[in-house]
């Protein structure tokens, strides 16, 4: 990862749902979890850290190439360091979303806590470093946002509770309303540097292929349509509207969707064999993650 000469980030924060969920979930009330094994087979000590995954999220892998860190800690962990304050933390959690009613089908940490918790963060920062290394921290720092996909495939499709109320070009409306919110909101507590992760090919995601692909596991061409559709508009208020409505900000929509679509396509182009199942669970929920 190359970084211009002139720019020194020295901390990153996440939010968003489990792609970056570093182990938030672990102490809440909710079964979105996954700090038991398999999950973190591939982890340090092949430990289960709440990390939704085999081994490292983007997260880690993305502090740990800038040379920030190792390995990016969850907020909400008891055994956080005051050290890791300063470097940054995930404030994410898995299963959450743009629509509010996303996070609270699962009894998850939605995106409006998500931000109650960085402001807690800061007022913590302060007192650490004080008040003015604390502002040039969050004023300077990299702020990343992954959500969308849980919104899709689980509000919208699978549970099908917004699809009641909403035809699917008037939900992903709803969606970028949310998401458009959170990035001012965000803005206001001093982020300037924020990407925002598209939306993945939901369709061809194991769970989704195992509930709704048919015998052949295939994905689901609806799904991977409301992705595009709602990346494109997503995109379009991030280029066109918020980064001209929030002075001194960057604002960069990032594209998941036509990579990792490309991926799932041609796997061996990438070292990959199997794409149409999950790396962690069992039985009926082998296809979830």
């Amino acid at each position: 990862m190359q970084l211009p000469k002139n720019l020194n980030i020295k901390a990153v924060f996440v939010f968003g749902d489990s792609i970056v969920d570093q182990g938030n979930n672990n102490n809440i009330t909710t079964i979105v979890k996954c700090n038991f094994p398999p999950y973190g087979k591939d982890f340090v000590d092949g430990k289960a850290t709440g990390r939704f995954t085999n081994a490292k999220t983007p997260a880690d892998l993305i502090v740990e190439e800038l040379g920030i860190k190792e390995l990016m800690p969850a907020y909400l962990d008891p055994n956080l360091q005051a050290e890791d304050l300063k470097t940054g933390v995930s404030f994410a959690s898995g299963a959450c979303g743009y629509d509010p009613q996303t996070a609270a089908i699962a009894s998850v940490i939605p995106l409006s806590t998500q931000l109650n918790h960085f402001q807690e963060y800061i007022g913590k920062l302060k007192g650490l470093v004080g008040e003015k290394e604390a502002n040039h921290t969050v004023n300077n720092s990299l702020y990343l946002v992954v959500a969308g996909s849980n919104d899709l495939a689980n509000t919208y499709f699978t549970v099908g509770f917004r699809q009641k109320q909403y035809d699917i070009n008037s939900y992903t409306d709803l969606m970028v309303d949310g998401a458009a919110d959170f990035i001012q909101e965000l803005y206001k507590l001093g982020a300037r540097k924020i990407g925002v992760f598209g939306i993945p090919p939901v369709g061809c995601l194991p769970f989704q292929r195992t509930l709704s692909g048919g015998i052949a596991r295939l994905c689901v061409k609806e799904y991977n349509e409301a992705a595009q559709l709602a990346n494109t508009k997503i995109s379009a208020a991030i280029n066109d509207t918020l980064s001209k409505k929030l002075p001194q900000s960057k604002l960069v929509f990032i594209d998941l969707y036509d990579p990792m679509l490309d991926l799932i396509v041609n796997p061996q182009t990438y070292g990959f064999e199997v794409v149409d199942k999950g790396c962690c669970g069992c039985a009926c929920i082998l296809y979830r993650v």
